[in-house]
């Protein structure tokens, strides 16, 4: 039980930076403060820190970087390798598993053993793994490290324990993969050749036993060089050396012929009984020149020969087109009799295979699909079908279809709107996919009981926002928005000069903010504009209103010690209600002169809107004096109270979408009025729009790139930084705190950056600018919110550095700070509180956070009656409320006095286009989560939790008194914090740049979880990290990965129910009888045991520097299983052993009750003798 005390309304008197940040407020981190109060209130806090642990769930999306993938044709599910040496597994829909070596190595080539349960990777630092698939998370039971030897092709036969490994010497090694030991059996390269061969012949690049004798093995050497090698009799039965590099092998079924792909485009066949010559070779896409020869093609990958039954067979292959046909697509070639198809793919082929019906490589393969795994794509074809359609792709394979740039993850949503976004979202899906079920079945899953509904939004560079359903640790595509259909298309001279510029995605989504009980949603765009939706299950024709706001920080903001006095505090109770302004004629104007235009233009035309979200309000930022808008950087909307506001580094906007106009826009220097605790130093005009210009504004604590392409919208810029990048970013995020170096900042927050040198007009940077077209700002990065650097005086400053730089006066209250500082407003939230301490009862209020570190609250008065809402004006009053803390603020939350979270108001959703019903007329229905929800409460208040960078502290309003502090982290800074509801409580979520995940107690903010999880290396992690109910969260692990994590304990328990299973007992088919004549004459394969010739009686012990074995983790717990449970087993062989000597004591007692028997017989015998021996024959 947890005890804090109570400050009374009115009470305690003290300065608004002593209330956020004297000694009063604690001096420890997390240590609460006592407050004089004659009453206390008891909060029972109940989280503790076993109810924490952070562990990963599931992985969605495309594997980044593909490189591999195998099929296990009995089990039916596929494996994917990846370049960052991760492994998935996919099955049937909800099968869907990842693994990762933890040497991060390249997967070269995967391997099932076909209907075990177990897959073999090899990787790049030439391992073996052993994966066991039997248990819901795989683990590698054994591992096998080549010292010596580098691998580049492996072979495991179909029922067979030896893996057959190729070197890039040319060897071939045999290891048991049972035991993972290297058999002592070897095929050296130099006896695979013959003697008189001069040159070596390449690494290994195919492996292959014989369909016909499982005793011969095909060997594939990269020159050309093709060995039959007998194992039996340890020779070489025909050797073939052709011209051209071999890439991929592949037989008949029947054992007597194979096929080769070469680098020059063409395919060789070869029979068995004459192997001087290939009997065919084809040009598949090369034509005949004039001279007879054959045009010069690329090289063929792969190719696949698989029989049919009743049709021909199919060659299958990839690549082989002509060189002169520059900028074709990759193809997929499919031959079938003398038909040829060519599949024309988006991205290049890293690797396909075709799937047949049975695992033995003697039958006839009936191939019914082929899987072509892409770069950045993943399709299956139907080849059962003369068209060859591709499968609906059952996986949620498109996440990168454009990058991502923010993400939203909303747990335990209304349960109504998944279907409704999933009925809309089906009336635009694609067609003509095969009717057939998808092929990969494999695998069990099953809902698990504990599943509540969940969606996560992404939003991406080309301006499209997509629903995915997330319920159930699954991900399926709900609905898809474009959010650039909201603007007209550039014409004429636009389109040549957008031609030219580099930020070419001006409709890049930089923030989302959803309400899902009204189901209204908002979009910010990286062109500094917010686009306002409502969701209707009807189409309708509308008018998308668009209102332009100049937000610009203009010269008379600026507080400077002279006319502080005369500067008019802004508490004028009938509040600031500005008018829109008219839009300005959109002309070609030079940057230098445009004046009031915003980046884009919307659609002034009726539009029909389909049923979904259709736009109904657009608001856009405008330029000012020839400079563009800064973007946005902090958004909120409340649907009760029908608001939206907006902020960047000028100041803050307040929109009524409901009567479609401006309420307040003002900067953040005009919401202090008096109340400012900085003293801003003014410039000169032509110096400040220099340094505006050249000052750049970067996003949380400086991972958000100061690149000259700020929003490089190509695949590489938004989802990779350059090592220097990173690593310059990573410094920077080891000493937040330290000196300005090189007029780089060096801190995340809150105070003015020296800029460097000044930007040359002729460098990189001028002539971009110049060539920019009309309304095109100069985009960048994509960002959640804006912080400010920090400059400590140094000594060594010029005179204009000094005048810059941020100087703390010897009066705690006040600070210098230049103009140039551009104070971003970061965070926004519209809630039932106290704008003032006198108040008595809560009113709606905007609590506004800024990068500085302060807290500004906006009261509010809206008409209560629907008619007046929609006629009267809602009067905004700014007061003098201003609270401190630490570092940029990133989040609000909000109490009441019992510790229960208090959820905002919010309007039930009505569709606005159904048909009217004049016996029900359609009303605004609002739900009020006030926190003084009953009388005996009201007079408490309630609790607002505000996270920064660097600290968290709990208010009690109205008093403003601190509570609580808890400073999170000195060393590095928070880019992530969310107030979020964990096992029937409240708790504080925060993500450090250091890669900590930590968890604090509310109200009373003490640490129940700090732990090192995530190294952030990447911006993409900053951007897109993000918690929610529930004890989850997510992330953007790759450009076109999205990784699911669980910070619950509970939900890790019951993480092995939601998981589905990889392996399904299956009886493996039986081989077919092939007849009597077939084995007759040769036609049946020939079965031999591998035991006998590669154990290590006939072949013996390997060398042990050639390979080193190591076990898993999981064959380490098996061990310790076993172990565990000798006891049993001594005592299950001790009680086998009496039984035994039972059953021998009972065989023992019969023997002698035989030999007893057969005595008596043998004695009756003679004495019969001797009575018959002296008669004849005639007298018996």
């Amino acid at each position: 039980m947890k005890k804090f005390r109570k400050v009374l309304d009115g009470l305690t008197t003290s300065s608004p930076a002593s209330a956020g940040g004297s000694p009063s407020c604690g001096s420890a981190a997390g240590t609460p403060t006592a407050a004089p109060t004659p009453r206390e209130l008891d909060v029972h806090e109940t989280l503790l820190s076993e109810h924490f642990h952070i562990c990963k769930t599931v992985r969605h999306g495309f594997p980044y970087q593909p490189t591999t993938l195998a099929f296990d044709p009995v089990q039916k599910i596929l494996a994917i390798g990846s370049r960052s040496g991760g492994v998935r597994i996919l099955g049937r829909p909800g099968v869907d598993c990842y693994c990762q070596h933890e040497s991060g190595a390249a997967v070269l080539q995967l391997q099932f053993l076909i209907n075990e349960g177990a897959l073999v990777t090899a990787c790049a630092d030439d391992t073996l793994h052993l994966w066991n698939l039997r248990q819901r998370r795989p683990a590698i039971l054994h591992s096998l490290k080549f010292n010596r030897e580098r691998i580049t092709f492996c072979h495991l036969p179909f029922q067979s324990k030896w893996l057959y490994v190729g070197t890039e010497r040319g060897n071939t090694h045999i290891v048991n993969v049972e035991s993972f030991i290297l058999s002592g059996y070897v095929i050296m390269w130099n006896k695979a050749i013959e003697l008189s061969t001069k040159t070596h012949p390449g690494p290994v690049v195919h492996l292959s036993d014989s369909p016909k004798d499982e005793g011969k093995l095909l060997i594939g050497f990269e020159s050309g060089t093709i060995v039959m090698w007998d194992l039996r009799s340890k020779r070489a039965d025909f050797r073939i050396y052709y011209d051209e590099a071999i890439h991929s092998v592949s037989w008949h079924h029947e054992g007597r012929q194979f096929m080769c792909s070469h680098s020059d485009g063409s395919l060789s066949m070869w029979n068995l009984r004459n192997t001087a010559k290939p009997f065919q070779v084809t040009f598949p896409h090369g034509k005949s020149q004039r001279d007879g020869r054959k045009e010069s093609c690329k090289p063929i990958l792969k190719v696949e020969y698989k029989t049919c039954r009743n049709s021909e067979p199919f060659v299958i292959f990839s690549g082989g087109l002509s060189y002169d046909k520059a900028g074709r697509r990759p193809t997929l070639t499919i031959m079938h009799g003398k038909a040829i198809t060519v599949l024309e793919m988006d991205h290049p082929i890293v690797e396909f295979t075709v799937l047949c019906e049975t695992p033995y490589l003697n039958e006839v393969q009936e191939p019914y699909a082929v899987v072509v795994l892409l770069e950045k794509d993943f399709i299956v074809v139907d080849l059962t079908q003369s068209n060859f359609p591709i499968f609906e792709n059952a996986y949620p394979m498109d996440i990168h279809e454009s990058p991502v740039t923010c993400t939203a993850y909303f747990a335990d949503c209304p349960p109504d709107i998944i279907p409704v976004l999933y009925s809309i979202g089906a009336k635009h899906k694609k067609t003509g996919y095969s009717h057939k079920e998808w092929p990969l079945s494999g695998g069990t899953w099953t809902i698990g009981s504990q599943t509540y509904p969940e969606i996560i939004i992404t939003g991406h560079a080309d301006g499209s926002i997509k629903f995915w359903d997330a319920s159930a640790i699954t991900l399926q595509m709900l609905y898809k928005l474009k959010t650039s259909k909201v603007f007209e298309k550039p014409k004429g001279a636009e389109v040549g000069r957008s031609a030219e510029l580099v930020e070419e995605d001006p409709y890049a989504i930089q923030m989302v903010s959803w309400c899902p009980q009204s189901r209204i949603f908002c979009v910010v765009g990286i062109s500094a504009h917010v686009i306002l939706y409502r969701f209707s299950k009807h189409d309708a024709n509308t008018t998308i209103t668009s209102l332009e706001v100049r937000l610009q920080c203009e010269m008379e903001d600026v507080i400077s010690p002279s006319d502080t006095e005369n500067t008019v505090c802004l508490t004028d109770p009938g509040g600031h209600s500005p008018q829109p302004q008219p839009p300005s004629p959109r002309s070609n104007t030079p940057d230098s002169v445009r004046d009031s235009i915003p980046c884009l233009r919307v659609k002034d035309r009726v539009v029909r809107a389909p049923p979904g979200y259709q736009a109904e309000l657009v608001v856009q930022l405008l330029w000012v004096d020839g400079e563009p808008p800064q973007q946005i950087t902090s958004l909120d909307l409340n649907s009760a109270y029908g608001l939206l506001a907006l902020g960047n580094c000028n100041g803050l906007a307040v929109v009524d979408y409901l009567q479609k106009t401006v309420i307040l826009c003002m900067s953040t220097v005009e919401l202090y009025g008096s109340a400012d605790p900085f003293q801003r130093l003014t410039r000169s005009p032509r110096k400040n729009r220099q340094s505006t210009s050249d000052f750049c504004m970067r996003g949380l604590s400086n991972f958000y790139s100061d690149s000259k392409k700020r929003i490089r919208t190509s695949y590489q810029s938004l989802t990779e930084l350059s090592d220097n990048q990173v690593s310059l970013d990573l410094e920077r995020s080891k000493s937040p705190t330290s000196d300005h170096v090189n007029g780089h900042c060096t801190s995340p927050t809150s105070q003015p950056c020296v800029p460097g040198r000044p930007r040359v007009p002729g460098g990189p940077e001028g002539p971009r600018l110049s060539r920019r077209g009309p309304g095109r700002p100069p985009f960048r990065k994509a960002q959640s919110a804006a912080c400010m650097e920090v400059s400590l005086p140094v000594s060594s400053l010029t005179e204009e550095s000094r005048e810059n730089s941020f100087s703390r006066s010897r009066s705690s209250s006040v600070s210098s700070i230049d103009r140039d500082t551009k104070e971003a407003v970061t965070t926004l939230q519209f809630a039932e509180s106290y704008g003032r301490k006198s108040d008595a009862l809560p009113t709606p209020c905007l609590w506004v956070g800024t990068s500085l570190g302060l807290l500004l609250l906006v009261p509010m008065s809206i008409p209560t009656d629907e008619q007046e809402r929609m006629e009267e004006p809602v009067t905004v009053a700014p007061t003098s409320t201003v609270l401190m803390l630490k570092g940029s603020v990133l989040r609000f939350g909000f109490l009441d006095c019992s510790g229960c979270l208090v959820q905002s108001p919010y309007e039930v959703w009505r569709d606005a286009n159904a048909p009217e019903d004049p016996e029900r007329p359609r009303r605004r229905k609002l739900v009020n989560f006030s926190p003084c929800s009953s009388q005996e409460a009201s007079g408490d208040g309630h609790l607002a939790v505000v996270c920064s960078e660097r600290q968290a502290k709990v208010f009690l309003m109205p008093s403003q008194a601190c509570l609580y502090v808890h400073n999170i982290t000195e060393s590095s800074f928070v880019l992530r914090a969310d107030v979020v509801a964990v096992s029937n409580s409240v708790c504080l979520a925060c993500f450090c740049a250091n890669g900590h995940v930590m968890i604090l107690s509310l109200p009373s903010l003490r640490p129940l979880l700090d732990v090192h999880y995530l190294p952030l290396t990447d911006m993409r992690i900053a951007r897109t990290f993000c918690f929610t109910n529930g004890g989850q969260a997510l992330y953007l692990s790759s450009p076109t990965e999205i990784q699911r994590i669980t910070y619950s304990q509970e939900m890790c328990d019951n993480l092995q129910e939601m998981l589905g299973e990889l392996f399904t007992p299956t009886e493996t088919p039986e081989a077919q009888n092939r007849g009597f004549l077939k084995g007759f004459f040769g036609g049946n394969a020939q079965t031999f045991d591998r035991e006998e010739l590669f154990g290590e009686a006939a072949a013996g012990k390997a060398s042990r520097s050639l390979a080193q074995h190591i076990p898993g983790q999981a064959s380490m717990e098996g061990m310790r299983v076993a172990a565990g449970s000798a006891v049993g087993e001594l005592a299950r062989a001790r009680i086998a052993l009496d039984e035994r000597g039972q059953r021998l004591g009972e065989l023992e007692e019969r023997t002698a009750l035989m030999m007893s028997s057969a005595e008596t017989f043998s004695k009756h015998a003679h004495e019969l003798m001797l009575k018959c021996k002296d008669k004849k024959w005639y007298q018996f």
